[in-house]
């Protein structure tokens, strides 16, 4: 990643107000990028976005990217260099309930934004973010490659397959030429701070430990990719300027996962981040009735590593040091926009000689 890249660039980013789309949008302003985001408000209280006021040094929209004409007029009046779509309806559980909303707002919502790139000239690279759960999950012990078959069981990974293959299309019928590039990226599941989502592992645990509480876990032997937020945010912007400067060469899907061993048990996440937080910090099985969820999920980034020479930069007990780290700052009431920051900043020195 080369920070001059990012100077003055103008980026549009859909779903800035979400846990990744914070992360991002702070680490685009530190860059000296100018940020405008496109997004429904905040979806919990509290918020990353909050929080850490990262609407205080961009242009934040709030809006629907349901809403074809708005968002399309707020692509083409920012004269977009660079798009970043984020937005979505992001659980797993949670679509099981809302399949419809889910459908319309990761199928139905891509398609928009790539209308709005038809029709803004200035765009010269688009990045999709779909899932890693977008494969067909055959639980498999090897990670799957950007070209295994894609699918999903449940609404949310079904919908997140069918944005690639919208992707696809649009990339082949209007968007393929010499100075645009659209590319997608599939992450593992991310942790990090500021994640306050239901139903999610870290925010889950966080919340139990604060309140004193065990932590109920669904699912002790389920294995996912985890990552540090931070990781595949590496890759986006490593991407989008390899996008920039090749579009041709790097107009694809890419995997950005973590190191082989840190392809972890829920168990194994739930005993080191009680480790990390000390105090009485417990967890318990939760032994109910649930909706059906992967087993095994593995990713092969090794195409990002021979093509953009991105590699993970944070063991998984690393990224949950800061995790804890973060979350604990948060409950003495320090400025979390500046703990936010000085994480990005340590990181970045990692990664940029």
């Amino acid at each position: 990643m080369t920070p001059e890249f990012w100077r003055g660039r103008r980026v549009f980013l859909t779903g800035h107000t979400g846990f990744k789309g914070a992360w991002l949008s702070l680490w685009l302003q530190r860059l000296g990028a100018i940020v405008q985001g496109y997004a429904l408000a905040p979806p919990t209280q509290p918020s990353l976005f909050e929080v850490a006021a990262v609407a205080s040094e961009m242009i934040s929209d709030i809006g629907d990217v349901r809403d074809l004409r708005t968002l399309t007029a707020a692509m083409q009046s920012f004269n977009t260099e660079i798009v970043i779509h984020m937005a979505a309806q992001s659980l797993v559980r949670a679509s099981y309930d809302e399949p419809v909303e889910t459908y319309a707002t990761n199928v139905m919502g891509t398609v928009h934004v790539l209308e709005a790139v038809r029709h803004t000239p200035s765009v010269r690279a688009v990045l999709v973010i779909t899932s890693d759960k977008c494969y067909q999950n055959q639980e498999w012990v090897y990670g799957y490659r950007e070209q295994d078959a894609l699918g999903g069981r449940d609404p949310y990974s079904n919908s997140k397959a069918c944005a690639e293959l919208v992707t696809s299309a649009y990339r082949d019928s209007f968007l393929a030429s010499d100075r645009l590039g659209v590319a997608t990226a599939r992450a593992g599941n991310v942790i990090g701070g500021g994640d306050w989502a239901r139903d999610r592992l870290i925010p889950d645990l966080i919340q139990a430990f604060i309140n004193g509480m065990p932590a109920k876990i669904r699912n002790p032997s389920s294995v996912r990719p985890w990552q540090h937020v931070l990781e595949p945010l590496h890759g986006y912007l490593t991407l989008l300027e390899a996008l920039w400067n090749d579009p041709k060469r790097h107009a694809d899907g890419w995997n950005f996962g973590p190191d082989e061993r840190d392809a972890r048990p829920v168990k194994w996440i739930a005993d080191e981040l009680v480790g990390c937080w000390g105090n009485s910090a417990r967890w318990e099985s939760d032994g109910g009735e649930h909706p059906h969820e992967a087993g095994l999920l593995r990713l092969d980034s090794a195409k990002a590593h021979t093509y953009l020479s991105w590699q993970p930069q944070l063991s998984l007990a690393e990224a949950l040091r800061w995790v804890t780290d973060w979350y604990q700052a948060y409950a003495r009431g320090e400025n979390m926009r500046a703990v936010t920051l000085e994480q990005i900043g340590h990181y970045q020195s990692k990664v940029v000689a």
